[in-house]
């Protein structure tokens, strides 16, 4: 298990634990549409990235893999320049093989873990590395929790099965409690999870009638059933705190498959949840309309698949910042959910509702929630990797964002080294020209 850095890396790691700061970025002209101005850049880093048998020396092989995929999550620390990332579930492919896809898992020992990163003096460091466990100590992993519900594990190779694990997790996002404890997201129930301050589950919320046991935490049933029809590798995908912390926002990653995958890949409707901390329950569900991918990426070739909510950050009562995103292209909106309609234990929770939610193209009679654009990141900073997947409220005028480079996962050599993608993670700071919350 995985301590606070300190002499366990020693000095021989000392280097790869620190990065220069990339060169800071011009700001460039406003989007239209938002609001107004021109944004600044303020901070612009690369993360570290160590070999992942220096983070976690109980991997066997790491492949060459380095550690990464940490913008997957991003949530302001207590002091200026320090914040808390999240990884995902590790580093994972989807080769096809035999004349199928198949998800790999090269580093299937690895344990998705929470980091604490502090920006010093144009240097990104780790501070703290906290890998998520159950009661037991034993790391959670990112592995496949359940046959027929989640995709099969496979071997870097794609050619050996893995072993399902019922307590694995695809981390995708985070929140830290003033008391120290944290809340998180992921996409295999999907599911939201209370975690220690030392990285132990207490919790974890899953849809009702999902059946997940054998866990090594509680498991509790408390979330619409309807959840678990979410697409493959697309369930929970943000969470945001209210400054009281009495309320949690969730967002599902992409429409659910809701009667089936034929309707998520058309659809346009998502959907936004809210969670009483005290009661442990959900108290509001909305939906969220995302935008035509045709105007808002053209090199996504028409599909609408391709749009994605990747990042919540809390704004203000009812107010919060969606990060909506391609591959190509991210834009952060500030959302109203207070005139939305609360769609929790309706019909559209109910999978015999014909047409479903995701199937409507008309929300006549459905008001979703408001949204304005503030920022289109990729214009403000030239080069910014794709895949920006965290995002945090600094003050009413100041915005982080960092992007999931999926641990630089290219291909593999005939050893099964692998040939890194060069792709690095960032963290970038900038300043709005108006508040946001207006």
């Amino acid at each position: 298990m995985f301590r606070p850095l300190s002499a366990g890396l020693a000095a021989a790691a000392a280097f790869a634990l620190t990065a220069p700061c990339a060169a800071s970025a011009a700001a460039g002209p406003s989007p239209a549409g938002s609001h107004g101005g021109a944004p600044a850049v303020v901070t612009d880093v690369t993360l570290p990235a160590p070999a992942l048998k220096l983070v976690q020396p109980s991997i066997t092989d790491d492949h060459g893999v380095r550690l990464g995929g940490m913008g997957s999550g991003l949530f302001p620390g207590d002091r200026n320049g320090e914040f808390w990332m999240v990884t995902d579930r590790g580093p994972n492919g989807q080769p096809t093989v035999d004349g199928e896809k198949r998800r790999t898992f090269p580093v299937p020992e690895f344990n998705p873990a929470i980091v604490k990163v502090a920006v010093e003096r144009g240097k990104a460091a780790i501070k703290q590395y906290i890998p998520i466990t159950g009661a037991s100590g034993a790391g959670v992993t990112g592995l496949s929790n359940q046959a027929g519900h989640d995709e099969t594990p496979y071997t870097w190779d794609g050619r050996t099965v893995l072993s399902y694990n019922p307590d694995g997790i695809d981390t995708e996002d985070l929140v830290r409690t003033r008391g120290g404890d944290f809340w998180l997201v992921e996409e295999y129930g999907p599911s939201l999870l209370r975690v220690s301050s030392k990285g132990r589950v207490l919790e974890r919320h899953v849809p009702r009638g999902l059946g997940l046991t054998g866990t090594n935490y509680p498991v509790k049933e408390t979330l619409p059933a309807i959840l678990a029809s979410r697409q493959q590798n697309r369930g929970f995908e943000g969470l945001a705190l209210s400054s009281d912390e009495r309320t949690l926002f969730l967002a599902v990653q992409s429409p659910l498959a809701n009667p089936d995958k034929k309707a998520a890949k058309k659809s346009r409707v998502g959907r936004i949840l809210t969670f009483d901390v005290r009661a442990g329950k959900v108290t509001g569900e909305y939906a969220y309309r995302f935008e035509d991918v045709a105007t808002f990426d053209p090199k996504a070739g028409g599909d609408q698949s391709e749009m994605k909510i990747s990042g919540l950050a809390y704004v203000g009562p009812g107010r919060l910042l969606v990060d909506e995103r391609t591959d190509n292209v991210a834009r952060i909106y500030e959302i109203d959910l207070t005139r939305a309609t609360n769609l929790l234990g309706g019909a559209y929770d109910d999978a015999a509702t014909t047409p479903s939610l995701e199937a409507l193209t008309d929300l006549t009679g459905i008001t979703p929630v408001a949204k304005s654009l503030v920022l289109e990141p990729n214009t403000v900073v030239p080069g910014l990797p794709g895949k920006i997947e965290g995002v945090a409220v600094l003050d009413r005028r100041t915005i982080a964002l960092a992007n999931d480079n999926d641990f630089g996962l290219g291909d593999f050599d005939a050893d099964g080294r692998l040939i890194d993608s060069g792709v690095p993670n960032r963290l970038v700071v900038i300043r709005l020209p108006r508040p946001l919350g207006r």
